[in-house]
């Protein structure tokens, strides 16, 4: 059983490359990650820029197995129907957590804005 039809799920393996995350500290009873180092300039805007196509490539990718899943399900070329719930699953999940990133990265830009120099 060489071909294996559920892949494992991957973990964003760039977002705690790009933050040089250290550890967790606890701040207002809340656990925040603490990084070793800043990204600082053009460095900050390439690391943010990868994270979040990394995250459109990983919405892409997913809908694309889903719609060649559909297809093989709707000509009766797939052998295990399940397949299909879960690349369905995978695509929510992709979009739902791209669209978690979104608000975050507005929030964030939102309050930089309310900060008064």
């Amino acid at each position: 059983m060489e071909d294996k039809f559920i892949t494992p799920l991957q973990p964003f393996k760039s977002m705690m490359d790009v933050s040089g995350i250290s550890g967790l500290r606890t701040v207002n009873g809340r656990e925040n990650v603490v990084a070793s180092d800043e990204v600082k300039g053009q460095e900050g805007v390439e690391a943010f820029k990868s994270i979040f196509e990394e995250a459109i490539d990983n919405v892409r990718s997913t809908e694309d197995t889903l719609t060649r899943r559909q297809y093989q399900l709707a000509t009766g070329q797939i052998e295990d129907p399940h397949t299909v719930g879960i690349a369905g699953s995978e695509a929510q999940l992709a979009v739902d957590m791209l669209v978690a990133m979104r608000t975050k990265a507005l929030e964030a830009y939102n309050e930089i804005m309310r900060i008064s120099l």
